[in-house]
Formats: structure tokens, C-alpha cells, sequence
């Protein structure tokens, strides 16, 4: 691969996460697929962290208030996916909550409605990223946050490479399946960079111990959450893929707001 390939694939990754406008050029004559540009998910994740990252380091630069900053980090992110994520989550939650078999499960995720383990896990998710930011927030300060929410962003993306590649599809359509799984190769890139990223910029920002704690505990987030999905649908969707980042995102501040 050439450079510029590179920067097509972080591109088409960006555009696929988030609702960050790319240039189209990256787009044209493209069939879609993300086989081989999901191996940029986690430079992908670096791009859409800045901006939280930025709001972080302004605000904390004013003096702001650090639960406030915190929040509105977390609504600006949102904002930049399109709640891609969240949406994934509490899809998710709705459809392993429920009984019934696997074909009940996967008519409530097409389901546009939420229900109440939607909203639960929505609330719990946001309340411990908001809790676990303020944390970080107040005792590392606003440019170690910012080099977390970094670290986050792309090792929770390589995170979902991993489980998109671990499960073959659920069913054969939806939007999982249109843009193609990644290739084994894109995903070892993916896991590496993640890996990688959050290890050089959480050493920086919190230390070792919390990083090899939190590399720990990502991977054992992401690896119960793949068994838990092959275990009750037999696949994944495009939904199970956003929870994962959810989960190891929420996952991984925590408990680097529990180690510093």
C-alpha cells in the first residue's frame, strides 16, 4: 500500500463513524467497503476525539467548572458520531434484555423504538464517562484529559474491529454486511494501532500502571461482550459493533479514573 492509500482508508473510516464531512474525492469510484479501511479505525477514533479534546482543553484553560467540561465533552462527541454508537448500545441492550429466541432479539434491534434497557444502559453509559472524566479531569488536568480521550477514542475503534472480524453476520443484511467485514490483515492493523496509541498516550497521561490496567481491562470488556453476543444471537450486527465501542470506552475511563 502507498501512503496515499492510507489517507483514503482513514478517510472512508472517518466518514463511516462519524458525520465529520470529508472531501468526496476520498469517496469516488469507492464501492464502500471498509475490508481494508477498517484497519484505520483507530487513527479514525484520533480524528473524532479532537474535538471533544479541544473543548476540554479550552475549557479547562478558562478554569471551567471540571463536571461541566465534562459533559459538554460528551455532547460534543455525540454530536460528531451522530450517536452512531449510543445508538448500538441501546439497540443492543433493548434486543439480550428481552425473551425470546434469536430471531426475537434481532426484530426489536431493527426496531426504531427504545425500551426501557435502552435507556438504562444509554443513562449508565453517559453517567460513567461523565463521572470518570470529571475525575480524570480534576486530578490529571485538561492536557493529560486530553491525550486520554485520545487514547479512548482509538483503542475503543480497534476494539470494534476486533469483534466485527471474532463473529460472522447475525443476518445477511444491514449495514454491517453492505460495507463488508474487515480482512485479517486490516484487523491486526487495528488492533495494533489501538493497542499502541493507547499505550504511548496513556504512559504520558496517567502512568504505567493504569495503562497496562486499562489495556487489561479493555480487552476483557471486549472479550466478554463478543462471547456474550455469540452466545445469544450466534453474530454480530451493526449495532453489537457500536456497543463495543461503547463498552470499552466507558470501560476504559473508568478505570483509568479508579487508578490515577
Amino acid at each position: 500500500m502507498q501512503f496515499n492509500d492510507y489517507i483514503d482508508d482513514i478517510a472512508r473510516a472517518t466518514g463511516f463513524l462519524s458525520r465529520l464531512p470529508m472531501p468526496a474525492r476520498y469517496f469516488d469510484g469507492h464501492d464502500g467497503s471498509l475490508s481494508r479501511a477498517a484497519g484505520m479505525f483507530p487513527l479514525a477514533g484520533l480524528v473524532i476525539a479532537l474535538c471533544p479534546g479541544l473543548v476540554v482543553l479550552v475549557l479547562s484553560w478558562l478554569g471551567a467548572n471540571t463536571a461541566l467540561t465534562a459533559i459538554i465533552a460528551l455532547i460534543v462527541l455525540i454530536v460528531v458520531t451522530g450517536a452512531l454508537h449510543e445508538d448500538g448500545l441501546a439497540d443492543s441492550a433493548d434486543a439480550l434484555g428481552a425473551r425470546g429466541g434469536r430471531d426475537h432479539m434481532l426484530s426489536i434491534m431493527k426496531d426504531s423504538r427504545i425500551g426501557a434497557y435502552g435507556v438504562l444502559a444509554l443513562m449508565a453509559g453517559f453517567s460513567l464517562r461523565a463521572v470518570a472524566l470529571t475525575i480524570i479531569l480534576s486530578v490529571a488536568g485538561g492536557w493529560n484529559t486530553f491525550l486520554v480521550l485520545l487514547a479512548v477514542a482509538a483503542a475503543s475503534r480497534a476494539a470494534m474491529a476486533w469483534h466485527w472480524n471474532e463473529l460472522p453476520p447475525a443476518r445477511h443484511d444491514g449495514v454491517a454486511v453492505a460495507v463488508g467485514a474487515p480482512d485479517t490483515p486490516a484487523v491486526k492493523l487495528a488492533v495494533g494501532l489501538g493497542i499502541g496509541l493507547f499505550a504511548l498516550l496513556t504512559l504520558f497521561s496517567t502512568g504505567l500502571i493504569p495503562t497496562v490496567l486499562g489495556l487489561g481491562l479493555i480487552a476483557l470488556a471486549a472479550w466478554q461482550w463478543t462471547g456474550t453476543v455469540r452466545a445469544r444471537l450466534g453474530g454480530h450486527t451493526g449495532d453489537t459493533i457500536g456497543a463495543t465501542q461503547q463498552i470499552t470506552e466507558t470501560v476504559s475511563l473508568a478505570a483509568l479514573a479508579l487508578l490515577l
